[in-house]
C-alpha cells in the first residue's frame, strides 16, 4: 500500500528486502528510503536483518511502524511490548514544526496497529507526535531520519498523502514524473516479452482485472464454478461480447463441489503435505481458497488439452493484483510478509506455474483503482471498469462454514467484558477489574463518549460463537464476532464509534455487527451446521441479489453479503484499494431508508432469523469474512 500511495504522487518506487546493501542504493541513484511495517518485533529471534550503513549514506529515511522501532533501537533507544494493543483509528497530536508534518493541524486521525511501543527514545531523536502516552513519531531533522508508529499509507490516516508529499518532495526532493502513461508502456512491453509468439489463455471473471489484460491472441474462458452471483455468468458473457471478446463458458459447478487438493503445511516444525476433503465438506476458509484456486488451474489445463494447440504454445494470463500477492505472502511481493489469506490466483499450483515461466500477470504491480484508470485509458466501457468487485472464489467464501460453535477458554470472560462496555455508565456503580481494563485501553475522550452513550442508550452485546478472518498487528487473526442490538431505533453514529472501540478493548474480537430486530437478550449457545450446500448457496444468492438490486436503485454499489444458513450479514464497504476501508454508516454514507429496506426484504427469505449489518473497518476486520 505504501508503494501504491507513493505512485499516486507520481514517484517511482522499487520494493527491496531490508537487508539490501547500502552501497547498492548509492550506486543506483535512489533519492530516499522507506522502511515499512510488519508483524515482527525488533527484539524477536527472527527479527529482520538490515545493513546499518543505510542510515549513514545521506539518504532521507522514513520508518513506518516496525521501521520506526528499528530506527529507534539502532540509535540507542528501546522498545517494549505494550500491555494494551492499539488497533484502529486514533487521534494523535503532532508537532507541525517538524518537516514531516509541515502544514498539518496539530490533531490528526491516523491508523495505529501495533503491540510494541517505543519506551526510551534514541538520544538523537525528538518526539514529534504522541497518542496519549505513546510515542507516535520521532525525527532527527539534521540527519533527515523520521519514524512514525502509525500508517500514513492508508485512508484511515486522513492526512497520509500530505505526510508523504512532505517526505518525498520537501525533504527528499523527488521528481514527480512517474505517470500512468509510462507504466502502461512498461506493461505492454512486459506482455510482449513474456508471451512472445504464444497464445494467452485468460480466465475471465468479467471484472476489470481480467478485462484490462487485453485481447490480442487471447483465448478467453469464463469458468462458472457454481459460486457465482445470480445470473452472473450470463451477464459476464453479454458484457464481454459487447466489446468484441469471444469467450467460452465452462459450466463446472459439480467439478468444483467435489474437488479437493493438497498443499504444504508445517506441523510441530515438520513440513508435511495436507490433503483436503472435497470442497462441499470443507469448513476452513483457507482450504476453500486453496481448492478453488487449484481447481481453476486444473479445469484450464483440461480445456487446453482439448484444443488443437501444443500446450507449450499457451501461457496462462491472470489479472492478479498487487494486494492479492501481498495478502497471500507471495514471494512475488515479499519474502517475509505474513499471510492474511490465500488468494485463489496465488495457490501452490499457481506458484509452480510461475516457476515454469507459464504465467503472465501484467497487473501484478497494480492496485484495483489503478487498474480502473488503466481500463479507462484502454477504452473499456464504464460498465466493465466500474463493475462491482467480486472475489474469484465467489459466494463460497461468503458462506461461513462450520460444524460446531467456536468457543475457546476466553469466551465467557469476553462476554462479561462486552456487557461492561455497553453498560459502562451503570457499571460504575459496581467496581470490577473490567473497568480498570477498559480505562487502560481508552483515552479520556473515548471514556467520556462511552459514559455518555451508554447512559443514553440501552444496548445489548452478544458474543457470537463463530470466527472470522481479520488483520491485526499486520498479521492474520481468527477472532470472535460481537453483535450489538437494541429495542431502540439505531443511533448509527454512536454504534459505529462503539464498533471502533470494542476491538481496542477486546483483542480477541475483530468484527462488530448490528443485529436488526428486537434486542438479543440471551446468549447464542449454538450454530446451524453449514457447508457449501445448494440450500446455503441458494439462500445467499437470493439475498445477494436483493441487496445489490436495492443498492443499485439508490445509486450505491458497495454490498458484500457473507452468510450462514439462518442469518445474513450485509457489508456495505467503502474503499479505494480494498487493502483498508470503512463500513458505510446509514444516515451518512447510505440512507437509513436503504438500510431498513434491505433488512425487511432479506427477512422475507425463507429460513432467515436475523439480518446483521457489519460495522467493522479494515483493519481489524478484513473485507470478506473468510
Amino acid at each position: 500500500v505504501i508503494d501504491r500511495r507513493i505512485r499516486d504522487l507520481q514517484v517511482e518506487t522499487e520494493l527491496l528486502p531490508l537487508d539490501v546493501a547500502a552501497t547498492s542504493l548509492v550506486g543506483k541513484g535512489y533519492r530516499a528510503i522507506i522502511i515499512s511495517g510488519g508483524p515482527n518485533s525488533v527484539y524477536s529471534t527472527d527479527a529482520l536483518n538490515y545493513d546499518p550503513d543505510i542510515f549513514n549514506i545521506g539518504l532521507p529515511v522514513l520508518g513506518i511502524c516496525y521501521g520506526m522501532q528499528l530506527l529507534n533501537v539502532h540509535f540507542g533507544g528501546s522498545v517494549m511490548k505494550s500491555t494494551v494493543r492499539e488497533d484502529g483509528q486514533f487521534t494523535i497530536h503532532v508537532d507541525s514544526e517538524s518537516a514531516l508534518f509541515s502544514g498539518l493541524s496539530k490533531q490528526q486521525n491516523v491508523l495505529l496497529t501495533h503491540g510494541d511501543s517505543v519506551d526510551q527514545v534514541g538520544k538523537i531523536f525528538k518526539v514529534t507526535a504522541t497518542s496519549g502516552d505513546t510515542v507516535a513519531a520521532i525525527a532527527n531533522e539534521d540527519k533527515q531520519l523520521y519514524g512514525v508508529q502509525f500508517h500514513p499509507e492508508v485512508d484511515l490516516t486522513e492526512s497520509g498523502s500530505d505526510i508523504f508529499r512532505n517526505f518525498l518532495f520537501k525533504i527528499a526532493k523527488c521528481p514527480g514524473n512517474f505517470t500512468m502513461d509510462n507504466r502502461q508502456r512498461q506493461c505492454i512491453e512486459y506482455i510482449k516479452e513474456k508471451v512472445r509468439d504464444k497464445k494467452a489463455l485468460v480466465l475471465v471473471s468479467g471484472g476489470v482485472d481480467s478485462a484490462a489484460i487485453g485481447r490480442d491472441r487471447v483465448i478467453a474462458v469464463h469458468i462458472d464454478n457454481g459460486f457465482m452471483r445470480k445470473n452472473e455468468s450470463d451477464n459476464v458473457e453479454r458484457s464481454l461480447r459487447k466489446i468484441g471478446l469471444e469467450l467460452d463458458i465452462l459450466r463446472r459447478a459439480h467439478h468444483f463441489y467435489t474437488s479437493h487438493t493438497s498443499y504444504p503445511i508445517v506441523i510441530d516444525g515438520i513440513p508435511v503435505r495436507h490433503i483436503t476433503d472435497p470442497l462441499v465438506n470443507v469448513y476452513s476458509p483457507e482450504e476453500k481458497r486453496h481448492i478453488i484456486g487449484d481447481t481453476f488451474v486444473k479445469v484450464a489445463n483440461d480445456y487446453i488439452r482439448n484444443l488443437d494447440i501444443n500446450p507449450q504454445d499457451i501461457i496462462l494470463a491472470q489479472g492478479t493484483l498487487r494486494p492479492d500477492l501481498i495478502e497471500s505472502a507471495s514471494r512475488e511481493a515479499s519474502s517475509v510478509a505474513d499471510a492474511i489469506k490465500t488468494h485463489h490466483n496465488d495457490t501452490q499450483l499457481v506458484r509452480q506455474l510461475r516457476l515454469q515461466n507459464s504465467v503472465v500477470e501484467p497487473l501484478q504491480d497494480f492496485h484495483k483503482d489503478e487498474v480502473r484508470a488503466l481500463g479507462i485509458d484502454l477504452g473499456l466501457p464504464p460498465s466493465l471498469v466500474n463493475r462491482h468487485p467480486f472475489p474469484g472464489p465467489g459466494l463460497a467464501i461468503r458462506v461461513i462454514c462450520a460444524d460446531e460453535r467456536y468457543v475457546t477458554n476466553d469466551f465467557g470472560e469476553t462476554c462479561s467484558l462486552l456487557q461492561y462496555i455497553v453498560d459502562y455508565a451503570r457499571a460504575q456503580q459496581r467496581p470490577h477489574a473490567h473497568l480498570n481494563h477498559i480505562s487502560r485501553c481508552l483515552s479520556l475522550s473515548d471514556q467520556e463518549f462511552l459514559l455518555t452513550f451508554s447512559a443514553e442508550h440501552r444496548i445489548s452485546a452478544t458474543l457470537l460463537p463463530i470466527k472470522t478472518v481479520g488483520v491485526q498487528g499486520d498479521r492474520r487473526s481468527y477472532s470472535y464476532v460481537a453483535g450489538l442490538s437494541s429495542d431502540e431505533a439505531p443511533a448509527w453514529e454512536g454504534l459505529f464509534k462503539l464498533a471502533k472501540l470494542i476491538p481496542r478493548i477486546c483483542h480477541n474480537v475483530n468484527r462488530i455487527v448490528y443485529i436488526s430486530g428486537p434486542a438479543v437478550l440471551h446468549p447464542v449457545q449454538d450454530i446451524t451446521p453449514t457447508t457449501l450446500s445448494n440450500i446455503a448457496l441458494s439462500t445467499l444468492r437470493e439475498a445477494d441479489a436483493i441487496v445489490n438490486s436495492i443498492l443499485g436503485e439508490h445509486g450505491h454499489s458497495a454490498a458484500k453479503a457473507p452468510s450462514t444458513r439462518r442469518s445474513i450479514v450485509i457489508r456495505p464497504f467503502i474503499s479505494s484499494d480494498f487493502m483498508t476501508g470503512i463500513a458505510a454508516i446509514p444516515g451518512k454514507d447510505i440512507s437509513e431508508e436503504v438500510a431498513f429496506k434491505m433488512f425487511k426484504s432479506i427477512e422475507k427469505i425463507s429460513g432467515i432469523s436475523r439480518v446483521l449489518y457489519d460495522m467493522t473497518s479494515k483493519p481489524p476486520g478484513t473485507t470478506e469474512w473468510e
